[in-house]
């Protein structure tokens, strides 16, 4: 599981660091805060022996008609950030599963090997 966490966090840290007005101790900062919640949120949730168990509850979705995840809202949050100052994609569904975490874009699949952390 903490894999995983890290490769979606590693994956997440990417893109807010294309915000060039958050430090980069902020950046750091907000990636361990997101990284402590996931680890928390995903302990009751994670079955290696069946994947797609637990699968929604394990997303991260931001779209236009949820413009705003909790998740993330909530690590930006606890490190003195708002939201919209991760300049976070307008549509994004990240997937943390039992080895394998991807992402989808707008259309675009991307799936975030484990071993990039």
């Amino acid at each position: 599981m903490r894999e995983e966490i890290a490769a979606a966090v590693v994956f997440v840290k990417r893109l807010v660091q294309m915000n060039d007005n958050l430090s980069n101790s902020k950046i750091d900062e907000f990636s361990s805060c997101l990284s402590t919640i996931l680890v928390s949120r995903f302990r009751n949730h994670w079955y290696a022996d069946k994947p797609f168990k637990g699968q929604g509850y394990r997303c991260i979705r931001i779209n236009p008609c949820d413009p705003k995840d909790d998740v993330l809202e909530q690590a930006a949050k606890k490190c003195g950030l708002k939201f919209w100052d991760l300049n976070m994609p307008s549509e994004m569904t990240l997937w943390v599963d039992p080895d394998e975490v991807y992402c989808r874009c707008v259309a675009n699949l991307l799936i975030i090997s484990n071993s990039l952390c």
